[in-house]
């Protein structure tokens, strides 16, 4: 977690204390708001030293003239986008730099306790993302996405009844369900960011087999592998599966199994040796895997060299 300069981020354990630290009026629902950044009329500078949540954020900014900081990483949001942070993630804003418009809905996660959505709401991998994968619209998929907050706002100022939760919790599904599709559309439309960060990616695997890393540390994590291409390890894994049909796991093994084979065609290595050298503690696992995705074992791959 990064650590700010000088003060513990502020805690924000309800929507309540967050309206109140903004300078707004009390919620109209005590889990679940819908708020106008340029409703915020309070002094918000000890705020910019760090924020937690104790609830799901989903913010769209536009016109954003500054830069928000998440861990040791700046991005600058000139274009405006749709980002999604999950309960105690921390977040910065850099001193005088905060300007821009927008809306952000706030959901504690007590709305959705006992509702499909409070198990499945992350299985959404972008609350996982890092601030600097923000989600960018197009006009029409903006129209899309205010509509939703239009509803949700209208929802929220009507007076409530039994059905009004299963209807804000229907278009937050709906916001979530069109913001995946929307980030499908994304991984496509940017080739050129995706494809550098897949050479990145298969650079660094090839990098990490041919040192002696596996042996020492064992298979490459995906945090491993995404920590020094700056993306985060949720991020990767979704990129790679639209862009290669794979995902990172899969990469992982299959550059693993290209080393097992150019270690048992090329060297005088036993295969326990290799087994080791790969990263596995026990040679039998490692030779089920190699099996499972070659379809021979180790010895035969090997004796079909001689």
């Amino acid at each position: 977690m990064h650590k700010t300069e000088s003060r513990q981020p502020s805690l924000f354990n309800s929507i309540s204390e967050l309206h109140k630290a903004l300078g707004l009026p009390k919620p109209l629902h005590p889990l679940i708001s819908l708020v106008d950044y340029s409703k915020i009329n309070a002094n918000t500078a000890d705020l910019e030293k760090g924020m937690v949540f104790n609830f799901y954020k989903i913010s769209y900014k536009k016109n954003f003239t500054g830069k928000i900081r998440y861990g040791q990483n700046h991005y600058d949001f000139d274009e405006g986008g749709l980002s999604f942070f999950s309960p105690n993630q921390v977040i910065t804003a850099l001193e005088d730099e905060a300007d821009y418009s927008g809306y952000t809905l706030l959901v504690h996660p007590d709305f959705i306790l006992g509702h499909p959505l409070g198990q499945n709401i992350r299985n959404y991998g972008f609350f996982d993302y890092s601030v600097t994968e923000a989600l960018y619209l197009s006009d029409k998929e903006k129209n899309v996405i205010m509509s939703i907050f239009d509803n949700i706002g209208t929802e929220l100022e009507s007076a409530i009844d039994q059905i009004s939760q299963d209807v804000l919790i229907s278009q937050i599904e709906l916001l979530l369900n069109y913001s995946k599709r929307f980030y499908t559309r994304q991984f496509i439309t940017r080739k050129t960011g995706s494809n550098d960060l897949l050479v990145r990616f298969e650079a660094a695997l090839s990098e990490y087999f041919a040192d002696d890393k596996p042996s020492i540390i064992g298979l490459p994590t995906v945090a491993q592998l995404a920590s020094p291409l700056n993306v985060s390890p949720h991020y990767l894994g979704d990129m790679l599966r639209i862009v290669t049909g794979q995902n990172t796991q899969q990469h992982i093994h299959n550059k693993m199994i290209e080393k097992a084979k150019e270690l048992l065609s090329v060297s005088d290595f036993s295969v326990s040796e290799i087994a080791y050298k790969l990263g596995f503690e026990h040679p039998q696992s490692f030779n089920r895997m190699f099996k499972k995705k070659t379809k021979v074992s180790p010895v035969d791959f090997r004796n079909s060299f001689n």
